[in-house]
C-alpha cells in the first residue's frame, strides 16, 4: 500500500529527508516507495491530481532541485540491496542503496566500485549524474561503468535499458540530467583491486603558499593510477573533527594510489616534497584495503547546512586560488579535485556525459556558524567565482553542483538536444519535466 503524506503528516519528514539542511525538499505530497507497485501507485496519484513527479534517495542533491510546490516526491528505498556477479565483475544495485553497502559487498571478491568520497551517497543519483570517483583518473567517469538501468516510466511500465534493449535510453540516462522516470535498479562494472595506498595529510594553513604550487606542479605530470584532492579548510571546534585539526585552518592533500608495481614510488613522489617543506600535523597515508577509501575524505556523516559553488577549471596559478580561498576566507572548505587522465577521455560506450574537459573541479562551501550568515558565504562564493573566471571552462560536473541558481552546463547543445529527443519519447506528457537538471546554459533553463 502506497503511503502518501502531506506536510505535517506521518511519513512526510522521512520521505523528504535531505543531507543539505540549507536546501529542504518541500513537495506538495511525498512518499517512500519500497517496491515497484508503490512507485506505480504514486505516479497514478500524481497524474490524477495534476502533479509533477520528482525522485530522490539520500537527498544529497537537494540544493540543485527546482521548487516542488506542485510535485509529488518519491523517495526510493527498494529492497534487494547489492548483488555481485564476481565472474562478470558486475554489481546490480536497488535504488536507495548507498555506496558503503556496495564497497562492503564487493570487497570479499577482490573487487572495487567507482564510488565517490562518501559512503552515504546514493548509488543511483551519483552514477546517473556522472560520478567523479576517487579512482576516476584511472577508471573514468563512473557513469561510463553503467551497463543497465531499470526504471518505471510515466505510463507505469517497468523498462530495462541496456545495450540490447533501448540503448538510446541507456545513453541518455547516463549523464543526461534526469527526467526519464523513477529508477529502480542499476547494473555497473566493478574492477579488480585488493590493495591501495590512501590517506590524508594535513598541514597548518600558514604553509599553503609553499605547498600549493608543489601540488599543482605534481598534478601536471601525475600518472593515471593516482587521483588526489587539495583542500583549504577552516574546521569548526566540534567533537567530530579529529583533535589535532579541531578549530584550525589547514591545508589537506588526500587521495588514492591504485595498488600495483610502483605504487609506493608514486605516493612518495607526491608526498615526499610536501612533507619535506613542512611536517604534517596529521598524516594517515598508508597501504590499505579498498574499503578504507570511503573514509579517506572524512566527509560528514550527519546532515548539515551548507552554501557553496562549483566550477570546472583549466590549470590555474596558485596565487589566484590562495587570494580568495586562503587566509581570511570564511569557507569551511575550498577544494581542488584533480581531473585529467581517463576522466578526460571520450568513452565509445559511454553515456551522454562521458568525460570532463578540465584540469580541476573546484568545490567551495561554508556552514553558517560562529556569526557567519548565508549571505556572508554566498557573497564570498561570488568573489571566488569572479577571481577564478579566467580559468573557468564554463562547464560543470552535475554531481558537484551546489545550487540551482549557479551557472551550470555539462552537455554540448548537440548532446542536450539528443537527450531531449529521448526524453520526449519516454515521457511525452512531461510528468518528470521538473526533475531535469540544467544541462545547457543555465540562463536558458532557469
Amino acid at each position: 500500500m502506497t503511503r502518501l503524506a502531506h506536510p505535517g503528516e506521518p511519513g512526510y519528514a522521512e520521505a523528504t529527508r535531505v543531507f543539505n539542511l540549507a536546501a529542504p525538499a518541500e513537495p506538495a505530497v511525498a512518499t517512500t516507495a519500497r517496491d515497484v507497485a508503490e512507485i506505480r501507485a504514486a505516479l497514478a496519484h500524481a497524474v490524477a491530481e495534476g502533479l509533477r513527479v520528482r525522485a530522490h534517495t539520500t537527498g544529497h542533491g537537494s540544493a540543485t532541485a527546482r521548487p516542488m510546490g506542485n510535485a509529488l516526491l518519491v523517495r526510493t528505498e527498494l529492497s534487494g540491496g547489492v548483488e555481485i556477479d564476481s565472474m562478470a565483475r558486475v554489481a546490480r544495485v536497488s535504488a536507495g542503496t548507498r555506496w558503503g553497502q556496495v564497497v562492503e559487498a564487493a570487497a570479499p571478491y577482490g573487487l572495487a566500485a567507482p564510488h565517490g568520497s562518501s559512503p552515504l551517497v546514493g548509488v543511483v543519483g551519483y552514477l546517473l549524474r556522472g560520478g567523479v570517483s576517487l579512482y576516476g583518473r584511472h577508471t573514468g567517469l563512473a557513469a561510463n561503468s553503467v551497463r543497465a538501468v531499470e526504471l518505471v516510466t510515466a505510463d507505469g511500465g517497468l523498462r530495462r535499458a541496456d545495450a540490447s534493449s533501448d540503448p538510446e535510453l541507456l545513453w541518455a540516462l547516463r549523464g543526461g540530467g534526469g527526467g526519464f522516470g523513477v529508477v529502480t535498479a542499476v547494473e555497473f562494472d566493478l574492477f579488480l583491486l585488493d590493495q591501495v595506498i590512501t590517506g590524508a595529510a594535513y598541514w597548518p594553513a600558514v604553509h599553503a603558499e609553499r605547498l600549493l604550487p608543489v601540488w599543482l606542479d605534481w598534478t601536471r605530470k601525475a600518472p593515471r593510477e593516482v587521483t588526489t584532492t587539495l583542500r583549504l579548510m577552516n574546521l569548526p571546534p566540534l567533537p567530530e573533527v579529529p583533535e589535532p585539526l579541531r578549530g584550525r585552518s589547514v591545508l589537506c592533500v588526500d587521495g588514492v594510489v591504485l595498488g600495483g608495481p610502483g605504487d609506493a614510488a608514486v605516493a612518495d613522489d607526491l608526498l615526499g616534497p610536501l612533507r619535506a617543506l613542512a611536517p604534517p600535523i596529521l598524516d594517515t597515508w598508508g597501504t590499505a584495503p579498498p574499503r578504507q577509501v570511503t573514509l579517506t575524505h572524512m566527509d560528514p556523516t550527519e546532515p548539515f547546512p551548507i552554501f557553496g559553488d562549483h566550477m570546472l577549471l583549466d590549470d590555474l596559478p596558485a596565487e589566484a586560488f590562495l587570494k580568495v580561498a586562503g587566509e581570511g576566507s570564511p569557507l569551511t572548505n575550498a577544494e581542488l579535485r584533480q581531473l585529467g587522465g581517463a576522466l578526460a577521455v571520450p568513452d565509445r560506450e559511454g553515456g551522454a556525459l562521458d568525460r570532463l574537459d578540465a584540469s580541476f573541479a573546484y568545490m567551495g562551501g561554508g556552514v553558517p556558524f560562529g556569526g557567519l550568515t548565508p549571505e556572508d558565504l554566498l557573497g564570498h562564493c561570488a568573489r571566488v567565482r569572479a577571481a577564478l573566471e579566467p580559468w573557468d571552462t564554463g562547464l560543470t560536473a552535475p554531481s558537484f553542483v551546489e545550487s540551482l541558481s549557479q551557472p551550470q552546463r555539462h552537455l554540448s547543445p548537440e548532446r542536450a538536444a539528443a537527450v531531449e529527443r529521448v526524453r520526449a519519447r519516454v515521457d511525452p506528457s512531461g510528468l518528470f519535466r521538473d526533475d531535469v537538471a540544467p544541462h545547457t546554459d543555465w540562463k536558458e533553463e532557469c
